[in-house]
């Protein structure tokens, strides 16, 4: 092994307990999150450190409630291209990742090449996110599908 190769963390039941903590409120203190996995704060901040030390922990930011800010359309964009090579997804890329309205973006196996998650104050706002996507990148297709209702969002692993 090449020793610039990241070594694999090992992580046991309390680091998965002091996760699940961290998961379900980042914003409890130390003293809340040790009480609530069964250890003191010494231990439990020295794992913490060490998870994002090695990028286990990521960064810690707040969920907005979307609706309550008036971006009341999430749309699922499917796009497939007649184009791969390494300058269009280049453009591409950059393209979807100057845009603030996508909240996702993934590359697919199959029939579709990309879907974006989308979200906006209403189907006029992803007209216009449409229209300035189309200007900066040649695609073959896109779909748009509006998403009715959420039935389930998080960003919770299942530990």
């Amino acid at each position: 092994m090449d020793d610039s190769d990241p070594q694999p963390v090992k992580i046991d039941a309390l680091d998965r307990r002091i996760l699940a903590a961290l998961q379900a409120d980042a914003a409890q203190s130390l003293d809340e999150i040790a009480k609530s996995v069964g250890s003191s704060k010494t231990p439990v901040w020295n794992r913490i450190r060490k998870m994002r030390e090695a990028g286990i922990i990521g960064a810690q930011t707040v969920i907005l409630d979307a609706e309550a800010l008036g971006f009341e359309a999430c749309f699922f964009v499917l796009i497939r291209t007649s184009s791969h090579e390494a300058a269009w997804q280049a453009q591409f890329l950059r393209a979807v990742k100057d845009r603030p309205e996508v909240q996702e973006a993934h590359r697919l196996a199959g029939d579709i090449d990309y879907i974006l998650k989308v979200r906006v104050k209403n189907a006029r706002a992803y007209d216009a996110f449409y229209q300035a996507l189309i200007s900066e990148v040649n695609v073959h297709n896109v779909t748009a599908l509006l998403s009715m209702e959420e039935i389930k969002s998080t960003t919770a692993l299942p530990l």
